[in-house]
């Protein structure tokens, strides 16, 4: 494993890190600063919206910038960000952090992708983007829990200036560790990607790439709207405690972790395969949880499962934009944007169920009906991918008697 997609893995770590520590930090957060509950909240709302602005800004101004460059930039803004959290004297400062982080977050696993992709051969691409996210899954596991209790030990202060140490742990290996040229170089099978802004949209001509980033919106949207009242579905439904959910929570991580690794490894043997497969798993899995919501055994094998094949998409869905983008960073920004766009569609779309009075396991269902729009949209842009293959594959034969013809003078050229 090049020790370049290690560093891109801290770095996602850190950057998974920053993102859902907040959530374990808020009721802190609001007393230090004597600020509401839904003040307080803006915290995450607004690094949400961030993330969506800065994966397609930040990647489209630095187009034309060496990708290893870029990423050094990205991180150091995360670092700073960060660190103006961990020093804020008032809450405006605070959101002014959470913004400066959030801003590289899409950037940073877009572009990251396209250089974890170019530090191995072009077989395992899915597998070498499944690795950089692994720090994301990772964090996902650990985020709550890790803020909570550093918080509870040594003040929410703590937990920021940790994660600004995980970014300059991740700033000095990406320095040490990724080829200046990563990124740029083409592989044995992909084009030199496209620079500047107009090449960049240029690749949004393709139906592919527009296919695949609603398939993005939808898969995630349909899984987030649901994880968004889970711990309501546990606890209103199931019956657990709300000491429980931090566990069941974790649960879910360590599904994430196991689907990210798995879809990583299976989009590299049959990628469209591999996505309508965990999609579909996945509308499954959150229709039969709904139903069997009150079951406490089956609640932790489902939310598990959801976990799994919630996240064994996302390597390949990653791989497939960029593959149909010929490489353009932009639309691996996009995708970013996408699944953040996603999500909040999700989590509103779940919230106006519950509102409306249909219970605490209508996001479960809602999620469900996303996620098989999801997989309606990825079987068109399976078959018009194997059409186009079809295609190719039948004109070869009359395109190598051609060069044969022209070759010998033109005989047999029709």
């Amino acid at each position: 494993m090049p020790s370049g997609l290690l560093a891109l893995a801290v770095g996602g770590f850190g950057i998974g890190l920053t993102e859902f520590l907040i959530a374990g930090l808020l009721p802190q957060v609001a007393s230090s600063f004597a600020v509401s509950e839904a003040a307080a909240g803006r915290l995450i709302s607004g690094y949400a919206l961030s993330v969506a602005v800065g994966a397609i800004v930040l990647t489209a101004a630095t187009a034309r910038l060496p990708r290893k460059q870029v990423l050094v930039g990205l991180v150091v803004l995360f670092v700073l960000g960060n660190l103006l959290c961990a020093v804020a004297p008032n809450y405006p400062v605070m959101l002014w952090g959470r913004i400066v982080a959030a801003l590289c977050h899409g950037s940073f696993f877009g572009i990251g992708s396209l250089v974890a992709r170019s530090l191995v051969a072009p077989e395992r691409k899915s597998r070498a983007v499944a690795v950089m996210f692994a720090g994301l899954t990772v964090a996902n596991v650990l985020g709550v829990p890790f803020g909570a209790l550093v918080g509870e030990r040594w003040g929410w202060r703590a937990a920021f200036w940790a994660v600004t140490l995980v970014g300059l742990l991740a700033l000095a290996g990406i320095i040490a560790c990724v080829p200046g040229r990563a990124g740029k170089t083409p592989t044995t099978t992909d084009p030199a990607p496209p620079t500047g802004l107009r090449a960049q949209l240029g690749a949004f001509r393709s139906g592919q790439v527009w296919l695949t980033l609603v398939a993005t919106a939808l898969g995630y949207g349909g899984m987030f709207g649901a994880f968004s009242y889970i711990a309501y579905t546990f606890t209103e439904v199931g019956g657990f405690s709300s000491a429980d959910v931090a566990w069941l929570l974790m649960v879910y991580g360590v599904g994430l972790v196991v689907g990210n690794m798995i879809g990583g490894r299976a989009a590299d043997h049959d990628r469209d395969r591999t996505l309508l497969l965990a999609l579909a798993g996945l509308t499954v899995t959150l229709a039969v949880f709904g139903l069997l919501a009150e079951s406490p055994t089956a609640s932790v094998v489902l939310v598990f499962l959801m976990g799994v094949f919630g996240f064994a998409g996302v390597p390949g869905m990653i791989t497939r934009v960029t593959d149909q983008a010929q490489g353009a960073a932009l639309a691996a920004g996009a995708n970013v944007s996408a699944s953040n766009i996603g999500n909040a569609l999700g989590a509103w779309a779940g919230g106006l169920a519950i509102t409306v009075g249909l219970g605490y396991t209508a996001p479960l269902y809602v999620g469900a009906g996303m996620v098989l729009a999801a997989v309606a949209v990825m079987a068109v842009a399976a078959r018009r991918a194997g059409s186009a293959v079809g295609q190719d594959r039948e004109s070869a034969p009359l395109d190598d008697f051609r060069v044969r013809g022209r070759s010998q003078g033109g005989r047999g050229a029709p």
